[in-house]
């Protein structure tokens, strides 16, 4: 069983997100935004996995990537970007930023499970 972090603001997408996970055997913890995510992570708590969100008020997803591509700690943590933008600039920006896998709100549960397996698949190496 796999730890799965979600960062969303958006309340109802997080508990979607949440079934899945459950449904696929995976432990979830969810943050409402970037920097509660953030600080657990400064106080040492690392999950297998992070589920990010692109839009969000004050601190972007891009820029929580940023940050944890630029932690030790966190460099190879898979990151799965999920968001209602699908234009193919902002999905290449994710991925060039260290993103490992992209999929687009509304989400369905084959197409998490696939992107997160390509992620796991990437950093694995």
């Amino acid at each position: 069983m796999k730890k799965v972090w979600i960062v969303d603001d958006d309340e109802e997408m997080i508990r979607a997100v949440q079934l899945m996970l459950r449904l696929l055997k995976h432990e979830s913890r969810f943050f409402l935004g970037p920097r509660p995510a953030a600080r657990a992570i400064l106080a040492g708590e690392i999950p297998d996995l992070v589920i990010l969100d692109i839009n969000m008020p004050e601190v972007s997803g891009l820029d929580m990537l940023e940050f944890l591509r630029r932690r030790k700690e966190t460099k190879d943590l898979p990151v799965v970007m999920l968001s209602t933008e699908a234009a193919d600039v902002q999905v290449d920006r994710a991925l060039a930023m260290g993103a490992d896998a992209y999929v687009t709100k509304p989400v369905s549960i084959e197409e998490l499970e696939s992107a997160m397996q390509r992620a796991f698949k990437v950093r694995a190496k």
